[in-house]
């Protein structure tokens, strides 16, 4: 694993304008923390191809590969491709919030971004889904770079939506899914965690590869505050005016033990459950995530 020094602070990626040069330095930072898998899925090495045949597009042949066996091969593309990831980003009025330079909802495109590109290296076939209570954006699995920017640019242009309704872009999904996947989750979880996670394990029991990133807030997992504080709900407006010192420790143990909730019940059910504290470099959280997935298999 390189040392942690060597990772981008989130506050230098928003600096980063320009969504896809964010994307390939949070890649290009993960990558170089993780050992070689051979697996397919997130892992790092291409290694599908088939046969050249009359008529195939002389582009996609490998001519390395040519140079080895003699042979022609193609790089398998789009519907000849062995896996399909959809990325499901959470953009709900709770996601905007940030103590710091990163918002939630901006570290959940900076991820989905990279995870986009990270697929799209390997040649497989990525999609979209943007959420609030409502389905906001679909881009369906496709593998072209064309495809990628459409991704990158619908991802430019999110902004912060209305309540949140997790449930329901998992079920639609589920229904439009012809092909064993991956599915990506990246929220908060600020809605009801249960219906979420049945809703996660009746994805697996399809035979889909599940994953939640639970991103937070860095002041949501330690609750730092001290002077009495008025907080408010982004979702409802609701308000609370009270004494931080005074709910602390109720917090930091209810908290607690909602992590240990969905964590315990995404992996007796086969879903990866990954937490993403904003105030950690994002190319590190992956790299540590994607090592532990590679050893998993």
């Amino acid at each position: 694993m390189s040392d942690s020094l060597n990772f981008l602070d989130p506050s230098v990626l928003t600096g980063l304008d320009n969504l896809e040069l964010r994307a390939r330095v949070v890649v290009e930072g993960f990558l170089s923390g993780l050992h070689k898998s051979p697996h397919r899925g997130f892992s790092v090495e291409f290694n599908d191809y088939r046969q050249y045949h009359r008529g195939d597009d002389m582009r996609h042949v490998d001519w390395k590969l040519y140079a080895r066996s003699d042979k022609f091969y193609i790089k398998q593309y789009e519907d000849e491709t062995n896996v399909r990831c959809m990325v499901l980003l959470d953009t709900s009025a709770s996601m905007t919030y940030g103590s710091g330079k990163m918002t939630k909802l901006s570290y959940g495109v900076t991820l989905a971004s990279a995870l986009a590109y990270f697929v799209m290296r390997q040649r497989d076939a990525v999609g979209l889904m943007t959420f609030d209570d409502e389905v906001r954006n679909f881009l369906p699995a496709r593998c072209r770079q064309p495809h990628l920017m459409r991704i990158l640019r619908a991802l430019a242009t999110v902004e912060g939506g209305k309540k949140t309704n997790v449930v329901k872009p998992l079920t639609d999904l589920a229904v439009s899914l012809t092909k064993k996947s991956i599915v990506v989750l990246i929220t908060d979880m600020l809605d009801d965690e249960d219906r979420i996670i049945s809703t996660l394990q009746n994805l697996r029991a399809m035979g889909h590869d599940c994953i939640m990133f639970h991103v937070m807030d860095a002041d949501e997992l330690t609750f730092p505050f001290n002077e009495a504080s008025e907080f408010i709900d982004m979702e409802s407006d609701e308000s609370y005016i009270t004494s931080p010192a005074a709910v602390r420790k109720a917090y930091l143990e209810n908290l607690q033990e909602f992590l240990d909730f969905c964590k315990k019940q995404c992996q007796t059910s086969g879903v990866d459950y990954c937490l993403m504290n904003t105030a950690e470099p994002l190319d590190q959280a992956l790299s540590a995530y994607m090592s532990k997935r590679a050893k998993s298999f």
